[in-house]
C-alpha cells in the first residue's frame, strides 16, 4: 500500500481518536450503549489509517495529502 496521508493528517487522526476515546470511557454520554463502541470503532479506524498511513476513502476518491508521495 502507497502511503497517502500527510504528517499533519495522520496527526489530527490520532488526536481525534484520542479523544474518541476519552468519550467513550471518561463521559456519561458515551459510557454505555450504541455511542460507546460507536465511538471505538471509529477510534480503531483513525488509529489504524494513521499507523499505515494509508486511508482506502482517500484511495478511492484520488486524494493524497502527503507532499513527497
Amino acid at each position: 500500500m502507497k502511503t497517502n496521508m500527510g504528517t499533519f493528517d495522520r496527526v489530527a487522526r490520532i488526536s481525534a481518536a484520542v479523544i474518541l476515546v476519552w468519550a467513550a470511557f471518561g463521559t456519561a454520554f458515551a459510557a454505555t450503549g450504541l455511542p460507546h463502541w460507536l465511538f471505538l470503532a471509529i477510534a480503531a479506524v483513525f488509529l489504524l489509517t494513521s499507523i499505515m498511513g494509508n486511508c482506502p476513502l482517500y484511495s478511492l476518491l484520488g486524494l493524497r495529502t502527503c507532499r513527497d508521495c
